[in-house]
C-alpha cells in the first residue's frame, strides 16, 4: 500500500502491515507511538530519530528498529520510506530500544515489493511468504553504531541535547562538568553511569551522527570537517573510518545505491 494511514488498517488481523510513503524534505513527525512495532527503511534521503532514550541518524538504505509503544519523533530529509508495522507478539527482535539496521540486498527487494501487498493478504499465497522472509530477514539484521543516549539526569540531558543540535569535537568536559557543578573525576564517573559511554566516545559519536546528516545534505567532507571542529580533514576521515569501517567518501558513495559496501 502507498501512501495510506496506518489508522486506517492497524486493526486488521495480519502479523504484518507494510505502508509506502514519501515525504518532501524537512518534514517532521513529532512525538508519537505506534500499537505496533515498527521497521521504519529510508530509501532515499536521511532521517533523524529522537526518543526519551536518544538520538539516532538514519542514512539511505539503512532502516531503524522502533519497538511497539516507543516515543519517537522523525525528521525526514527528503526520504521515500517503506515501512512494515509488526503485531507485538510476531515482533522479531528482542530489543527493548531503537536499532538502526543495516538492510541487506534481500530485504531491500522484499521491502520494495511490499508496498504491493494489500492489507489483507493470503497468509498461505505468496504475499504471506514475503512478509514470514522479510520477519526473518529482519531478525537476523545487523545493527549500526549510530546511537548518542541521553543522559537520565535532567540537567545533563539538557546538554546532551544543546550538543547534539550544535556538535564540537573539541568541547571540553571541563566545562561540561563545571556546568553540572561536579569535579572533573566525578563528572566523568557520572556522565558514563548516565550514557554508557565515556565523555569522550558520546562526543564522537555526537559528531558522527551531525557528520552522517551533513554529507548526506550535500556537504563536502573537508566543510563537515572543520564544522564539527577536527584539525584536519584528514583527522575527521580517521574517526569517520574507525566508526564505520568506511571513509566519508565511500560513504558518499554507497548512499547512492542499495546493498553497497
Amino acid at each position: 500500500m502507498l501512501n495510506t494511514a496506518l489508522q486506517s488498517v492497524d486493526a486488521v488481523a495480519r502479523p504484518l502491515i507494510a505502508i509506502g510513503t514519501d515525504y518532501p524534505a524537512g518534514t517532521l513527525l513529532d512525538t508519537h507511538t505506534h500499537r505496533r512495532a515498527q521497521l521504519l527503511y529510508g530509501m532515499t534521503g536521511l532521517m533523524e530519530v529522537e526518543t526519551d532514550d536518544g538520538a539516532w541518524v538514519v542514512p539511505p538504505f539503512s532502516g531503524v528498529w522502533i519497538p511497539a509503544g516507543h516515543r519517537h519523533k522523525v525528521r525526514m530529509q527528503g526520504v521515500s520510506t517503506r515501512s512494515v508495522y509488526i503485531e507485538p507478539d510476531a515482533a522479531p527482535r528482542a530489543a527493548t530500544g531503537c536499532e538502526v539496521l543495516s538492510i541487506s540486498p534481500l530485504l531491500h527487494q522484499l521491502l520494495l515489493a511490499s508496498a504491493g501487498i494489500a492489507a489483507l493478504y493470503d497468509e498461505n499465497g505468496r504475499d504471506g511468504a514475503v512478509v514470514q522472509l522479510i520477519l526473518h530477514e529482519l531478525r537476523t539484521a545487523p545493527t549500526l553504531p549510530l546511537f548518542a543516549p541521553v543522559a537520565r539526569d535532567a540537567s545533563l540531558a539538557a546538554l546532551c541535547r544543546v550538543f547534539l543540535r550544535q556538535p564540537d569535537i573539541r568541547s571540553a568536559p571541563q566545562a561540561w562538568a563545571r556546568d553540572t557543578h561536579r569535579s572533573l573525576r566525578t563528572f566523568a564517573r557520572f556522565f558514563r553511569q548516565q550514557t554508557g559511554l565515556s565523555f569522550g566516545e558520546w562526543r564522537r559519536q555526537a559528531c558522527l551522527l551531525a557528520a552522517l546528516s551533513r554529507l548526506s545534505a550535500g556537504q563536502s567532507v573537508t566543510q563537515v570537517a572543520l564544522e564539527l571542529g577536527y584539525d584536519s580533514p584528514g583527522a575527521f576521515s580517521t574517526m569517520f573510518r574507525k566508526a564505520l569501517g568506511k571513509s566519508p567518501s565511500d560513504f558518499i558513495r554507497a548512499s547512492a545505491a542499495p546493498g553497497s559496501d
